[in-house]
């Protein structure tokens, strides 16, 4: 019986590989949504049902949910060399010079766009996904890969044959279309843009819970392969049969015969960028041939056979009209220069971002200065410089604002911020608005039925003032507002009732406290167990929790002395509000294991390898994904790695089995 429910395993997840490999690699989608869903929910159920076929690529592992505390450091086996720019055809010239010094005879160069996002090195053996980590300096980077198994055109598995161990060198995007929905799904709900797809992918690496990767529509576009088999003579070639087993290669790639035909290349798309789905910041040129390649070699920092060409960034020169002033939820005040429009990346720019104070001062922005406005991915274009020839005689230096402009009270500015507040964040309107939009968002209370609108019209009426207002309407208050009907209020109103069953952990983030995500806020919440115990903690008892640093004790210490704020959570408290665990999900939680670090490797019987996660971590342990030093145990299994079982009895850690590890519980 067992065989025939492996097979139904085995041929669900090899069609689930190859339905993904068309619609992700090809762009081919062989089967709709709803068949694909069905396929991967009966597969999840198989799984589920049956642990012992438990595999770390099956499709179903796309969708996170696995926790990591501590992202391990990995030296890479080959180091990852920085390249070195060019911003001109005669730095091109200079470069394919230095080249034919020491290669004799026809050099063919191959042409890739850079895609501007997160490096990511990953390792594949026997035709499956092993670890990813990222660039870090070059030597060594952290170990990302429960969170890059959630990116969906990245085979876990390969199609067919290719090599037998090598890594695959690429970047984590992620594309301009999911940027944009990402940002506007945030505006909705009170929160501040990301500020560009870069630094949005690279922060979505280092994310704790694979969940939440998962849920962002990045990408993995793979732009080199290291390996130790020489299968292939050239790079291009060796890029094309990664594209047939699976990989998500950029089409663009280009074989240029001469370095007239990389300039043209380059020139080509200086222009064409603009209508990419993707940043990019220049184009990769390489010495097409590998033996060529091994000749050349590399200097202290760049390998010699690779430059990179740097596009420049599009600017614009404009007029600065006016510098307004934005308050945050939190209090943060935001400069924002309006501009005589001006067409920029292909759209009209009306506004730019001044960042702070101090960015002002240091470029020394008037009004009626014309200015050199740039768009390099910023949700808002940024001033970049003063045109000073073109500045009026009568310009006055620009005198930062002293008082809120919502609220008029005095604003303060901390050392070590480079923003000024408003203190005033239960008097100032978008603080008290954009709370309680943070306060009802989907990862905090959820509340269904209460947009960012309402919130706004509720305060402007009068009926609330705070959150805590929120659990005090009524029918009857709601019916009357503009474009209330009675349903649009009954379902708010459900919406809100509904909220009394939010666990304590989400409900912590969403009283907004400075510096308590929702990361910050489970550590606190499995700590402490309760709003009171939080809210009675000392400072040094805050910076003792794991993780917790000076900043975030600060701030909760600040948070919890505030009279206004005890006073809410009080309310709350008499709503029916979760301030403290329940009793359910501290059933089977101990401190059993305090501090001890466990490695979990193989297949396990009586329990799933998530199973023995979650038992480790609710009585007090912690998990990592790699032996090192401070690892105290290695659970192992059926099937464990050899690399693992060798490297855990070369540094002396105790290997225990299924069973010794429920003995110790």
């Amino acid at each position: 019986m067992s065989t025939t429910i492996q097979e139904q395993i085995e041929k669900l997840r090899a069609e689930l590989h190859e339905y993904n490999y068309h619609y992700y690699t090809l762009d081919k989608s062989t089967i709709s949504d709803f068949e694909f869903d069905s396929k991967l929910k009966a597969l999840q159920q198989l799984e589920n049902e049956n642990p012992d076929f438990f595999d770390a690529n099956s499709p179903t592992q796309r969708v996170g949910g696995g926790i990591t505390k501590n992202f391990e450091t990995i030296v890479h086996k080959n180091r990852m060399y920085s390249l070195d720019n060019s911003y001109s055809k005669e730095d091109l010239l200079d470069w394919e010079t230095r080249i034919k010094k020491v290669i004799e005879g026809p050099v063919e160069y191959t042409c890739e766009l850079k895609y501007d996002g997160a490096s990511i090195n990953i390792t594949y053996e026997n035709g499956v996904l092993i670890k990813a980590v990222t660039r870090g300096d070059g030597f060594q980077g952290d170990n990302v890969t429960n969170n890059i198994k959630t990116i969906n055109t990245l085979p876990l598995k390969l199609q067919g044959s290719f090599l037998d161990s090598f890594e695959i060198r690429g970047e984590i995007v992620l594309p301009l279309q999911g940027f944009e929905q990402m940002n506007k799904e945030r505006l909705a709900v009170g929160e501040e843009p990301y500020a560009n797809p870069r630094n949005t992918a690279s922060g979505s690496l280092k994310l704790q819970d694979s969940l939440e990767v998962a849920k962002r529509p990045l990408e993995c576009l793979l732009y080199q392969v290291v390996a130790d088999q020489k299968l292939f003579e050239t790079h291009a070639t060796m890029l094309e049969n990664a594209r047939a087993a699976g990989f998500h290669v950029p089409t663009d790639l280009f074989v240029a015969k001469s370095i007239d035909e990389v300039i043209s290349f380059v020139e080509r798309w200086d222009m064409e960028r603009a209508n990419l789905p993707y940043e990019t910041d220049g184009v990769v040129i390489k010495v097409n041939s590998l033996r060529q390649q091994d000749e050349l070699g590399f200097t202290a920092k760049a390998p010699r056979w690779a430059i990179a060409y740097k596009f420049k960034t599009e600017q614009q020169a404009t007029v600065l009209n006016e510098i307004s002033y934005q308050v945050g939820r939190t209090g943060a005040i935001t400069p924002v220069a309006n501009l005589v429009p001006v067409a920029l990346g292909g759209t009209v720019v009306r506004r730019a971002s001044l960042h702070n104070a101090d960015q002002i001062s240091k470029l020394d922005i008037r009004i009626g200065d014309t200015v050199f406005v740039e768009k390099g991915g910023e949700i808002i274009p940024k001033i970049v410089g003063v045109d000073l020839t073109q500045r009026p005689v009568n310009s006055v230096p620009t005198v930062y604002i002293s008082n809120c402009p919502e609220c008029e009270a005095e604003l303060v500015r901390t050392e070590g911020d480079a923003k000024h507040f408003c203190p005033n964040e239960f008097g100032c309107p978008p603080q008290i608005t954009g709370r309680i939009q943070h306060f009802i968002s989907r990862k905090a209370m959820d509340i269904e039925g209460l947009g960012g609108e309402t919130v706004d019209l509720l305060r402007k009426e009068g009926l609330i003032s705070n959150y805590a207002d929120l659990y005090e309407l009524t029918l009857e208050q709601i019916i009357p507002l503009e474009r209330m009907a009675e349903k649009s209020a009954q379902n708010m109103l459900a919406g809100i009732q509904k909220s009394l069953e939010i666990p304590f952990e989400k409900v912590l983030f969403a009283l907004g406290i400075r510096f308590v995500g929702e990361t910050v806020a489970k550590k606190l919440a499995k700590h402490f167990k309760s709003m009171e115990a939080l809210m009675n903690a000392s400072f040094e008892e805050l910076v003792k929790v794991d993780e917790i640093g000076d900043r975030i004790a600060e701030s909760i210490v600040a948070f919890s002395k505030d009279a206004l704020n005890r006073d809410l959570v009080a309310r709350l408290r008499t709503y029916g509000v979760q301030l403290e665990v329940s009793a359910e999900s501290l059933v089977g939680k101990t401190e059993k294991l305090e501090g001890a670090v466990f490695v979990v490797s193989g297949v396990f019987h009586k329990m799933s390898r998530n199973e023995l996660k979650k038992a480790i971590e609710d009585n007090g342990g912690k998990v990592s994904s790699s032996i090192s030093k401070k690892t105290n145990y290695v659970v192992a299994g059926e099937n464990m790695g050899p690399s693992k079982l060798e490297k855990a009895s070369s540094l002396g850690v105790p290997i225990i089995s299924e069973d010794d590890f429920i003995k110790m519980l």
